[in-house]
């Protein structure tokens, strides 16, 4: 398997990614660690932003078994700190002369005991939403120095079955797991279309979202022992590879054919439409300037 690896490496090395600097968070398991491994072989300059050291060196020989280059570099935070937020950016701001492209893909899903975060924010709200927010608003400068920048944000088709409610945005009230991650996976399509909105006079950098598809990963260990739990379970023998479910990320970091196109929702590499409610560009703004005053920042 490392020949094979190696070969494709030497062989199908994509000269639109070669030296190109790409930020990956949740890059030490399912498809955050295969499209880092993926854009590596490609040639990239591969930045595994993760919460454990240990788990990220692991990632990161994984990787250099395979990538035939050592531009594999590790930054560690905790996302759903924005203390950590605030200083692994500083860290990349300082270390790295551009980025070419960002890709939010740190996710998690919990089970039905509410968690805040330090900064008293529900946590998957935090993680799945703010941090992304926070963290692309940290780097911009540097994605603003990159000649063609990319940023694909990492969503879910579990976006059409949520209720998003501003009123109760961090679901003090009538609070479950599957909700709390239906609802931050509708956010991430509201940013990506709001930012894309708001970068329309800016032809150099563009943004997309994803579903990467329903994945057989330890993805739902988060969710505890509960009904979500085991229905990832019960499901993972029908579910696809982290390899196929990063085929859409790699895509959007890598094809040349999308290269002016932003403010999209993918599936499978294609274009597909969101839902109502992903569409609707009132609760996008509005999801902005909460997230702004959420975040303590102004972005554009």
């Amino acid at each position: 398997m490392k020949v094979i690896y190696i070969f494709i490496a030497l062989f199908i090395k994509l000269e639109n990614m070669k030296d190109k600097i790409c930020l990956i968070t949740g890059a030490t398991s399912g498809i955050g660690e295969v499209t880092a491994r993926e854009l590596a072989i490609q040639g990239a300059h591969v930045v595994l932003l993760a919460r454990s050291k240990e788990k990220a060196e692991q990632s990161r020989k994984n990787i250099l078994n395979v990538c035939g280059h050592d531009k594999v570099d590790i930054l560690i935070a905790d996302l759903s700190s924005q203390k950590q937020v605030r200083e692994v950016a500083a860290k990349y701001n300082g270390q790295y002369p551009r980025l070419d492209v960002l890709i939010n893909n740190a996710g998690l899903v919990l089970g039905n005991q509410r968690s805040v975060s330090e900064d008293g924010y529900e946590l998957t709200f935090a993680i799945n939403h703010l941090a992304p927010f926070l963290l692309t608003y940290l780097l911009f400068d540097k994605l603003t120095q990159s000649p063609q920048a990319r940023i694909v944000n990492v969503s879910s088709m579990a976006h059409q079955m949520a209720h998003l409610d501003f009123n109760n945005l961090q679901l003090e009230k009538g609070y479950s797991g599957l909700r709390a991650y239906n609802n931050s996976k509708l956010c991430t399509i509201l940013f990506t279309r709001e930012l894309a909105k708001r970068l329309k006079n800016n032809k150099n950098i563009t943004v997309n979202a994803l579903h990467p598809g329903v994945i057989a990963s330890n993805f739902s260990k988060s969710a505890g022992s509960g009904l979500m739990y085991w229905s990832f379970k019960l499901m993972k023998p029908f579910l696809i590879s982290p390899e196929k479910g990063a085929e859409t990320s790699v895509y959007l970091a890598s094809s040349k054919g999308i290269a002016n196109i932003s403010g999209h929702y993918f599936a499978k590499k294609k274009p597909v439409k969101p839902s109502k409610q992903a569409l609707n560009d009132d609760y996008a703004r509005k999801l902005w300037e909460i997230s702004e005053k959420l975040t303590g920042i102004k972005f554009l």
